[in-house]
């Protein structure tokens, strides 16, 4: 992130979330956002196109424990200006007042080195030792998409096909900017540092040169395609390894398969939303699956041994007690899904006693004789009881 980003983005607004957001809060605003501004939603929409980078560059860092606090503490250090700091060792020569350079504040030890490293260049000593800053590479902008997979997808793993959008080095000039022909030349401003420095008193605030925006170099004749910025817009298809055992709503990361850096840059990441299709048999319980079997009233009753079915797997038998209630789930050891160590979690089997709709005689005359023997049993006195009672 930019030292601009940390001064003068708002990350919290762009999210519409208050700065005292939990994760959870952010992460739900985040995604209501991303699928109103995704680019597949908005085909050909430059200005959602725009809201959805700035969407995703906010969650990039609020989502970021470590990069959250960086951030806040930046804005709190910072959110009045760097003017703010003007007077703060009060006026040369006052009686008890005092002079200093902040920075030898950011490049002392302990905790202001974490906090020169936090804003790298961004001050620098005054007077006559006044230096500039190089342009450094920059990361390239994370990229979203997502991806809509069948339930046994999911468990199991897959790869898939994603085609992405993102700003890659303009092809006509081949990322300089300018016409083909014709080469940029050397920003006479900042020298082609792409920043330039601002001397407030006793410090200097380094800011990108205005005159070339930054790229240390001016173009005359721009590139008719990209208009002299260099940059443009790269579709591309990669395959995506989607691991195993992901579940419905999952964020992954994919690292390197963002946008392309700049100045030499590591490209950004790739953060793919994973969707998962309901399968008519199985259920998700974290990294157990589910299933609910049918039991006839004499499997339960007495006890039996029945078939269950299993994802991508032969059936398995399970064996139930006799006088087994409705609604009792057991447990199928190493049927559920992938675990990050490797092992599988578990098949919850919840039996349902059935009822059958149409009976013949020789099976209403069996229930009829299981009526007359436990005839005189009413399970339901003690309810009765009970409710009175109260």
């Amino acid at each position: 992130m930019s030292t601009k980003d940390y001064l003068e983005k708002d990350y919290y607004a762009v999210l519409g979330v208050p700065k005292t957001a939990s994760a959870e809060e952010i992460k739900k605003a985040y995604r209501k956002l991303a699928r109103k501004y995704h680019p597949d939603a908005n085909p050909g929409n430059k200005e959602t196109e725009e809201k959805f980078k700035e969407v995703s560059e906010a969650y990039d860092v609020l989502s970021d424990v470590k990069r959250r606090k960086e951030y806040d503490e930046a804005r709190t250090l910072f959110g009045s200006g760097v003017g703010g700091f003007a007077g703060a060792g009060g006026p040369r020569g006052a009686g008890g007042g005092f002079n200093f350079d902040l920075g030898d504040l950011f490049g002392g030890s302990g905790s202001s080195e974490r906090i020169g490293d936090l804003f790298g260049g961004l001050f620098n000593r005054g007077g006559a030792g006044t230096r500039t800053t190089t342009a450094r590479p920059r990361r390239g902008q994370d990229v979203e998409s997502e991806v809509t997979l069948a339930f046994g997808e999911a468990v199991d793993g897959t790869t898939v096909s994603l085609r992405l959008t993102s700003s890659a080095a303009c092809t006509a000039c081949g990322g300089t900017g300018a016409k083909a022909g014709t080469t940029p030349r050397v920003c006479p401003t900042c020298e082609g540092t792409g920043a330039a420095s601002r001397n407030l008193g006793n410090f200097a605030f380094s800011e990108p040169c205005r005159d070339c925006r930054g790229r240390g170099l001016v173009v005359d004749d721009p590139c008719p395609v990209c208009e002299g910025s260099g940059r443009g817009k790269s579709t591309r298809t990669i395959q995506a390894r989607i691991p195993a055992g992901v579940g419905d709503g999952q964020r992954i990361r994919i690292k390197g398969k963002g946008a392309p850096g700049e100045n030499g840059g590591p490209a950004g990441d790739l953060y793919v939303l994973v969707h998962v299709k309901p399968h008519p048999v199985f259920g998700r319980s974290g990294e157990n699956l589910t299933v609910t079997v049918p039991v006839t009233f004499p499997e339960a009753a007495l006890g039996a041994e029945i078939k269950v079915p299993t994802l991508r797997g032969m059936p398995v038998t399970l064996r139930i007690p006799e006088g087994t209630p409705n609604g009792r789930t057991f447990r199928v050891r190493g049927r559920g899904a992938p675990r990050k160590d490797g092992t599988k979690g578990d098949l919850l089997v919840t039996v349902q006693v059935t009822v059958p709709q149409t009976l013949d005689d020789k099976a209403r005359a069996a229930l009829e004789e299981f009526r007359n023997a436990t005839e005189g049993q009413d399970l339901r006195e003690e309810l009765i009881k009970q409710a009175r009672s109260e």
